[in-house]
C-alpha cells in the first residue's frame, strides 16, 4: 500500500467551509488525507477546477498533492455536476497514468462515488466510499433529494469494497434503510485538531472578538440552509425570553437557494424583534473558529440530520457544552446530561428549555464544559488515519467486490 486517490469532486479540501457546498467534509478530507501523507502513504486528491485562475495542483505538504481536473464550465451548481462525472473521470486517469496509479480509491460524497466506481474498474483496485450525507438519511429529515440520486447510491453501495462510517449510530441507520452490503463497514471517526480546538480563556475569546464579556453567548455555526436549522436556533433565542442572550450565526449562503435562505434567516430576525441579540458573522477560517466557540457559553446544533457532526464535536474540545439534535452522529458526540443536551425534535421550545438550563446553573454548566473537553480527547485525525490505513491494506489482500 504505497498511493491513495481520493476523489473529492464537488468541492476542494482547501476551501474554507462555513458556505457554498464547503462543510465538515472539507475539513475531513484535508486532515485526514493529511494524516495519512505524514505516515508514508502517496496521497492525491482530485477536485473539480470550479473557477479561474486555480493552479493544476497544490502540494499541500510532502506525499500531499492536491489536482485541480478541468471538467466542464467552472460556475456550474452542484446539480448540473453529474453531466461531467465523464469528462472529470477521464482526466483523473491520465492523471493516475502519468503518476504510477493508485492502489485504492476513495470517495468522498456520492458524486465523487460515481467517479471512483469507474476507477475501480478500469484499474482493479478497491473503491473506498465515504458518503457523508446519503439521500434516505435526508428524505428521513425532511429533505427530499431526486429518485437518480437515491439509484445511483444504491449501486455505488452494491459495488463499494468498504463503505465507512462515523460511528456505531451512523452504522444501523445505515443498515436499516440500506441493508447489509456486498463490502464491509468500517467506522472511521473523525478527529479534532486539538492543537487548534481546547479550552481557552472566554473573557480573552470575547474581548478579541469584540463581543461583550458580561452577556450569555450562544452559538450556531454552520452553512444558512433549511438542513442545519438556523430558523431554529433563531426560534429557540427568542423561546428563552432572555433579553441579554447574544446569538452568533457563524457561516454562509449554502446551496442554490443559499441567499434567500440568508434573507429568510434575517427577516425571521426582524419579524421577531431580535435584530440586538442576533449577529450574523460571515464564515471564518477554520482555525479562527476556536476562539468563537471559546467565546460561548453554549453551542447549538439543529440539524435536521447529521452524519457526524463535526461542530458538536469542535465545541466539546474546546470545553463548551452542546445542544444538539438527537439525529445521526450527534448521538455519539453529545452524552446526554453530561456534556449537554440531545433534543429529540426541532421544536425551539425544547431548544430553549435545555439551553436556560445550562445558562441558569453555572455549576452544571462548569461539569458539562469539563467532561466535554475529556471526551473529545478520544478523537484525533491520527487514529482515524490510522483505521483507514489498516483498512485499505486490508482490502488489497481481498477479492473485489464484483457489483456492476
Amino acid at each position: 500500500m504505497r498511493r491513495v486517490a481520493v476523489i473529492s469532486l464537488h468541492t476542494s479540501p482547501l476551501l474554507q467551509p462555513g458556505s457554498g457546498d464547503s462543510g465538515g467534509m472539507n475539513v475531513y478530507v484535508r486532515e485526514v488525507v493529511s494524516s495519512l501523507s505524514q505516515a508514508g502513504l502517496e496521497c492525491t486528491t482530485y477536485t473539480r477546477a470550479d473557477r479561474d485562475g486555480l493552479p493544476s495542483e497544490v502540494w499541500v505538504e510532502p506525499n500531499h498533492r492536491v489536482v485541480y481536473i478541468e471538467a466542464g464550465p467552472h460556475h456550474l451548481p452542484k446539480e448540473a455536476l453529474p453531466e461531467i462525472v465523464d469528462e472529470f473521470t477521464d482526466r483523473v486517469l491520465e492523471d493516475l497514468a502519468e503518476h504510477g496509479g493508485a492502489d485504492v480509491v476513495h470517495a468522498n460524497y456520492w458524486l465523487s462515488g460515481l467517479v471512483a466506481h469507474r476507477i475501480k474498474h478500469e484499474l482493479d483496485i478497491p473503491f473506498v466510499s465515504t458518503f457523508h450525507t446519503l439521500a434516505r438519511v435526508k428524505a428521513e429529515g425532511g429533505d427530499a433529494e431526486p429518485g437518480w440520486r437515491d439509484r445511483a447510491e444504491a449501486e455505488l453501495i452494491n459495488c463499494a469494497d468498504a463503505i465507512c462510517v462515523s460511528c456505531v449510530e451512523e452504522e444501523e441507520q445505515f443498515r436499516r434503510l440500506y441493508g447489509d452490503p456486498q463490502g464491509e463497514i468500517e467506522i472511521i471517526a473523525p478527529g479534532v485538531e486539538h492543537a487548534f480546538f481546547a479550552p481557552g480563556d472566554q473573557g480573552g475569546a470575547r474581548v478579541a472578538l469584540d463581543l461583550p464579556t458580561d452577556v450569555p453567548v450562544i452559538l450556531f455555526v454552520g452553512r444558512i440552509q433549511p438542513l442545519k436549522g438556523p430558523d431554529v436556533a433563531i426560534r429557540a433565542l427568542h423561546a428563552l425570553g432572555r433579553r441579554d442572550a447574544l446569538l452568533l450565526v457563524v457561516g454562509g449562503a449554502s446551496g442554490s437557494d443559499g441567499d434567500v435562505e440568508v434573507e429568510r434567516a434575517h427577516h425571521l430576525v426582524d419579524e421577531l424583534g431580535m435584530h440586538d441579540q442576533v449577529r450574523f458573522v460571515p464564515p471564518q477560517p477554520h482555525h479562527i473558529l476556536s476562539t468563537y466557540y471559546r467565546s460561548a457559553d453554549v453551542v447549538i446544533v439543529p440539524s435536521r440530520s447529521e452524519s457526524f457532526g463535526l461542530v458538536a464535536l469542535e465545541a466539546a474540545a474546546c470545553g463548551v457544552p452542546v445542544v444538539a439534535s438527537a439525529v445521526g452522529g450527534l448521538l455519539s458526540l453529545v452524552d446526554h446530561g453530561e456534556t449537554g443536551f440531545l433534543v429529540p425534535d426541532r421544536d425551539p421550545l425544547h431548544f430553549a428549555k435545555a439551553l436556560g438550563q445550562i445558562l441558569d446553573e453555572p455549576g452544571l454548566a462548569a461539569a458539562m464544559s469539563a467532561a466535554a473537553a475529556e471526551r473529545a480527547r478520544r478523537y484525533t485525525w491520527g487514529f482515524a488515519a490510522a483505521r483507514l490505513r489498516r483498512l485499505y491494506t486490508d482490502l488489497r489482500a481481498r477479492q473485489l467486490v464484483l457489483g456492476h
